[in-house]
């Protein structure tokens, strides 16, 4: 298995969301789109099993002439425009073949996609897609199929023309748009400059860099007391089995709903803000390709899924990918062992308690995350001089080795 291997090149495509204001008019024409094509994945679930039963196909083209027959006899159908409602059976149809893939690869059942399932009235956000003919823009405004205009609130231009658009409500109630555009380029200045960045607990990111390494931020953490007072007042105010909700039942859970929703915006805040000072800063960046799924069955778990490390690497290559900057993925195993200096290994296994690597080979003593950060820099084939990863001037960084 290879040591270390290159972060993926983009798709080509990005994601631009926006918030929605919405009229009165336009919030009842979306639930009522919504409606439909709830009705439609419904029916294409019944379908799908339905055929699945009796061992005969259901593929797209199928639900086409099951959706084209249901609008010719349905007028409430008929009404909605044609555009959702295709892409609700596309939408289904590679659910659907991705599940079936899965179960035919023999992928372990926590691995596999399911099958697609009924959505109920309130069990369900809306969300609506559109292709280009389903949707425009026209001054500053979201024209939909089917006579719907919505507000965007602009918070940054978007760099190009879009192909498709997502509109849909989250669990706050709260409305957004998602355009699909061409992933926006833009290459930045060389520097001659390498990092080294290993994951840890206590600090979030350990890097050859002192100036760049990033602490522990602890969103989680510092909201805990407001999210237990809200956990309080949810199971004081829970309504008894075939009892309605009360008022002060509903606004408990939207409190604490809207205090995770603002821990998620900060997790991913704190990581771009970071993410786009090391590409701007570095050319090459080899980072561990660590895989925190671990962690969650350890006493580390809460501290660990508080720094969001996954994220965090999500958004660094991201970064590096708009930017073109070398992002290299390096293999996790045995870098704690692995002297950053010589390379030597360690005969045994360090202890979590043992923060100091002592390398006795070469002799090399350092803090051990710092270590981990430059065993990274080896293994991507770059070994620059300097303990802030510069190079020595005039060399390349293939020569830097």
């Amino acid at each position: 298995m290879a040591e270390v291997r290159e972060a993926e090149e983009a798709v080509g495509r990005a994601r631009y969301t926006y918030r929605l204001r919405l009229s009165v008019t336009a919030r009842a024409g979306l639930e009522a789109e919504w409606d439909r094509c709830r009705w439609i994945w419904n029916e294409s679930v019944a379908r799908s099993r339905k055929a699945y039963a009796e061992t005969e196909g259901c593929g797209p083209a199928r639900l086409d002439r099951m959706l084209t027959q249901a609008r010719a006899v349905t007028p409430w159908l008929a009404a909605g425009a044609s555009v959702p409602q295709q892409q609700t059976i596309r939408d289904f149809a590679a659910s659907r073949a991705k599940a079936l893939m899965d179960i035919k690869n023999r992928l372990p059942l926590k691995r596999r996609a399911g099958m697609p399932r009924h959505k109920k009235k309130h069990g369900a956000d809306p969300s609506l897609n559109y292709t280009r003919r389903g949707f425009r823009l026209k001054d500053g405004r979201l024209h939909l199929a089917g006579g719907i205009v919505v507000t965007v609130v602009w918070s940054r231009p978007l760099p190009a023309e879009p192909s498709s658009v997502r509109v849909y409500r989250d669990s706050l109630g709260h409305w957004y748009c998602s355009f699909v555009v061409p992933a926006p380029v833009e290459p930045l200045a060389p520097t001659g400059r390498v990092i080294g960045i290993d994951w840890g607990v206590t600090q979030t990111a350990t890097t050859t860099s002192d100036a760049h390494d990033l602490p522990h931020p602890q969103h989680g953490r510092k909201a805990k007391e407001k999210l237990c007072r809200y956990d309080r007042m949810t199971a004081r105010r829970k309504p008894k089995p075939g009892q309605a909700a009360s008022k002060g039942y509903r606004e408990a859970k939207r409190w604490r709903a809207k205090t995770y929703a603002k821990i998620a915006r900060q997790r991913q805040d704190t990581a771009r803000k970071w993410a786009k000072k090391v590409v701007r800063d570095h050319d090459v960046i080899a980072v561990e390709d660590f895989r925190p799924k671990f962690l969650a069955k350890t006493s580390m778990a809460r501290k660990a899924a508080d720094a969001a490390i996954g994220a965090t690497k999500q958004a660094l290559v991201e970064m590096g990918r708009k930017h073109r900057r070398d992002v290299r993925l390096v293999r996790p195993a045995h870098t704690t062992m692995d002297c950053g200096r010589c390379g030597a290994r360690t005969k045994h296994a360090l202890p979590l308690s043992e923060r100091t690597y002592t390398c006795t080979t070469c002799g090399a003593l350092s803090p051990r995350d710092k270590n981990s950060a430059r065993a990274m820099l080896v293994r991507a084939g770059l070994d620059p001089a300097g303990v802030e990863g510069a190079r020595p001037p005039g060399v390349p960084l293939r020569e830097a080795a």
